[in-house]
């Protein structure tokens, strides 16, 4: 129920389910999981772009799939929910713990569960056949996998909220309007897009681009005076341990390059 294609150092996951739009079983969020550590743990992996099988990019948690894990869980010992069960170990809601950059290439609509998913890559491109819903209100149960943490940091509290107390659709370009897609491009460019974003970063240092993230991660949800103290002090724990300039000046004239061509 997931392919694995590679473009080089880029590679793309695909929830392949579409005779369900990719709706998620406890065993695809494990498989998931798996995929996205294995390709963390290869250093030929740079990024990775998850995306779904048209027409939908993931309506969710497969419910009566659901049901059954919950059933299991509660069976358990200690009522926890395990890597068997589908829940394992995880960073950002359905997102497993990995350092590796992830894009999501949002092909259709993108549900609940399949929100919270793609909330969990590090930005969104999205098709114009794109849409947006939180429908847990509507079918009755609570989200856990991060829509009330990471949604408010993206649109604010207030869209954040109307989205999920009437459970109405996003389309793709109000999503762009509201900062919960980085841009929004024509569907059959989706993939190509996605790409070029993937390997731009993929350019990057790479122990950069995980630093980095790193900071994101630890820093971005907050605003306080000492949240400014912890980014310098790290820059400095940063430039002192891991800059090389050397390396710098290697880069300098590609870098002042690029720029000049996207100017």
């Amino acid at each position: 129920m997931l392919t694995v294609e590679r473009h080089g150092a880029v590679e793309v996951v695909i929830l392949d389910r579409p005779q369900a739009r990719n709706a998620l079983t406890g065993a695809m969020i494990a498989r998931l999981a798996e995929v996205m550590t294995t390709a963390d743990g290869d250093p030929e992996v740079r990024v990775v772009v998850l995306t779904g099988r048209d027409p939908a990019f993931c309506a969710g948690l497969d419910l009566t799939d659901l049901a059954r894990t919950y059933n299991e869980v509660a069976d358990a010992p200690g009522g926890e929910p395990s890597a068997s069960t589908g829940a394992p170990l995880i960073q950002r809601g359905l997102m497993p713990a990995v350092s590796t950059p992830i894009i999501g290439a949002v092909n259709g609509p993108a549900v609940t569960g399949g929100l919270e998913l793609a909330l969990g890559c590090d930005f969104l491109v999205a098709s114009d056949r794109a849409s947006f819903a939180d429908t847990h209100a509507r079918v009755g149960v609570m989200p856990a996998g991060g829509m009330t943490l990471r949604l408010p940091q993206l649109i604010g509290i207030d869209r954040a909220r109307r989205m999920s107390l009437t459970g109405n659709f996003v389309d793709a370009d109000t999503a762009c309007a509201w900062g919960l897609v980085t841009e929004v491009v024509p569907h059959d460019e989706l993939l190509t897009r996605s790409l070029a974003l993937a390997n731009s970063i993929a350019e990057c240092n790479p122990a950069a681009v995980t630093e980095l993230r790193a900071m994101y991660e630890s820093l971005a949800h907050r605003g306080d005076p000492d949240s400014y103290r912890d980014e310098a002090r790290w820059s400095r724990r940063w430039m002192k341990e891991r800059f090389d300039p050397a390396a710098l000046q290697a880069t300098r004239a590609s870098i002042i390059e690029r720029g000049s061509s996207q100017q």
